[in-house]
C-alpha cells in the first residue's frame, strides 16, 4: 500500500488560533441544547459574564456575540461611530490592515500610518497625530495589541498614556483577539473605551463568539452614533443581557464551553495562566535563536505570548516548509499573511498548552527543517528544554 491515509497519533495543530480546545471544554459544550429563554437560562448568562469581565479585568459590561473577531470590530466601529468621522490606525500587520479595511467600508474617514511589520505601534507617533489634531477630528484610536499575523505586542498601557498626554477625546479601541487570556490585558486601568476579543485563541473554544468590552464613555457615544445596524446594537443586548437573556438566539453550547473554559481559568489561577504563556514563549524564542533563524519582532519588548513569527532565510519558503511538516509529521503551522506571505512561518504557544507539547512542536520543527534543506543550527530543542527544566 503506497496510499498514506491514516497519520498515527494527534493531530499537532501550532498556529496561532484557532487554539486547541481541552476535553472539558468539549465535553461541556456536548450538553444537551436548553431553552435560551426558559427559567434556568439566566444563572449561565450571568455566571459567564461575571468571569468573562474578571478576565478583561473590567467592571464595565461585556457584550458577547454569535460570531468571529471581525464582527467585534464592526460592533465597535457601528455602535459608537458615524458615517465619515476620522479615526486613526495604525499598520502593524495583516490584521491591523483587516480592521482598517472594515472601517472604511463601513464609511469612516481613516488615517492610516504606515509600518514596517516588525515594530507595535510607536506611543510617541500617536502623541504626535493627536497633538497634531487640535480641533479633535479624530474620533477613536484603534490598536491591535496582539498582532497575529507579525507576533508583535502593541504597548497598550504607553499608548493610553500618550493619548491622555494629548489631552484628546478620541475613543481608544483594542482588538484583544490574540492577546486576551496569553498577556496582561487591563481594560479599565488603561482606559480602554472599547476592547474587542473573540473565543478560539486563549479563550480555549472553537471560533463562533466574540466580544466587546465597553466603558460607559462609549456606552455615551453609541446613543449618539448615525451608523445604521440592527444585530449589532449594544441597547438591546445591554437591555436583554441585564435580565440574563439575549435579544436572539445566543451560541447556547459554546457558552457552555465557555463557562468551563473559565472555570480552567479559575482552577490553575488567571496570573499562572498569563505566565505559562509568557514561558512557553520565551523558550520558543530561546529555540528560533539558537537554530539561528530571526524572529520578525525587532523590540523585545514588544514579544508576544501567543506566537513567535519566524523568518526564514533568503531563498527559502516558508510555505514549503510547512507543507513538509505538515506531510511528514502532522503538524500544523501558521502560515505568513499578508506581505510576510512566505517568508515567514508562525509558532502559536496558546491556548491549552503545555511544556510537552511545547517541547513536541519545536521538535517537529527542528526535523522539519533539516528535511526542507532549510540552513540552521542544530539545537533549538535543547536549548529550550534546558530552559525549561531550569524555570
Amino acid at each position: 500500500m503506497t496510499d498514506k491515509t491514516f497519520s498515527a497519533g494527534r493531530h499537532f495543530l501550532q498556529i496561532p488560533g484557532p487554539s486547541n480546545v481541552p476535553d472539558r471544554v468539549l465535553r461541556a459544550m456536548a450538553q444537551p441544547v436548553v431553552d435560551h429563554r426558559g427559567p434556568e437560562f439566566p444563572a449561565l448568562t450571568n455566571r459567564v459574564l461575571a468571569k468573562l469581565a474578571a478576565v478583561f479585568k473590567t467592571v464595565s459590561p461585556v457584550i458577547i456575540y454569535p460570531a468571529s473577531g471581525t464582527g467585534g470590530w464592526e460592533s465597535a466601529l457601528l455602535n459608537t461611530l458615524s458615517p465619515g468621522d476620522k479615526v486613526l490606525a495604525f499598520e502593524t500587520g495583516h490584521f491591523a490592515t483587516l480592521w482598517k479595511n472594515v472601517a472604511v467600508k463601513l464609511g469612516l474617514d481613516v488615517t492610516f500610518v504606515p509600518g514596517d511589520w516588525r515594530h507595535g505601534i510607536d506611543p510617541a507617533l500617536v502623541l504626535e497625530k493627536l497633538a497634531a489634531d487640535s480641533t479633535h477630528e479624530f474620533k477613536a484610536v484603534l490598536a491591535v495589541h496582539t498582532e497575529t499575523s507579525t507576533g508583535i505586542n502593541s504597548r497598550i498601557k504607553d499608548i493610553r498614556d500618550a493619548i491622555d498626554a494629548a489631552r484628546h477625546p478620541a475613543l481608544f479601541m483594542v482588538d484583544a483577539v490574540s492577546s486576551l487570556a496569553c498577556s496582561d490585558y487591563r481594560h479599565d486601568e488603561w482606559k480602554v473605551d472599547v476592547t474587542v476579543s473573540a473565543s478560539q485563541k486563549g479563550l480555549m473554544l472553537p471560533p463562533g463568539l466574540c466580544f466587546n468590552a465597553i466603558s460607559e464613555k462609549a456606552i455615551e457615544a453609541s446613543k449618539h452614533s448615525k451608523a445604521l445596524h440592527s444585530y449589532w446594537r449594544w441597547e438591546e443586548m445591554l437591555t436583554n443581557n441585564a435580565r440574563g437573556y439575549f435579544p436572539y438566539t445566543p451560541g447556547t453550547n459554546l457558552l457552555y464551553g465557555l463557562d468551563e473554559a473559565l472555570n480552567l481559568f479559575d482552577e490553575e489561577g488567571f496570573d499562572n495562566v498569563l505566565a505559562r504563556h509568557q514561558r512557553l514563549a520565551k523558550a520558543t524564542r530561546i529555540a528560533v535563536d539558537a537554530w539561528g533563524l530571526e524572529n520578525l519582532c525587532l523590540n523585545a519588548d514588544e514579544y508576544s505570548n501567543s506566537t513567535t513569527a519566524v523568518l526564514m532565510p533568503k531563498g527559502h519558503d516558508a510555505d514549503k516548509l510547512r507543507l513538509a511538516i505538515l506531510e511528514k509529521f502532522n503538524m500544523s503551522l501558521g502560515m505568513g499573511l499578508g506581505k510576510v506571505k512566505g517568508t515567514v512561518f508562525r509558532i502559536g504557544h496558546i491556548g491549552d498548552f503545555n511544556d510537552l507539547m511545547l517541547m513536541g512542536t519545536l521538535s517537529g520543527v527542528e526535523m522539519g527543517l533539516n528535511l526542507a534543506g532549510v540552513p540552521h543550527q542544530k539545537g533549538g530543542v535543547q536549548a529550550a528544554m534546558e530552559y525549561l527544566a531550569e524555570n
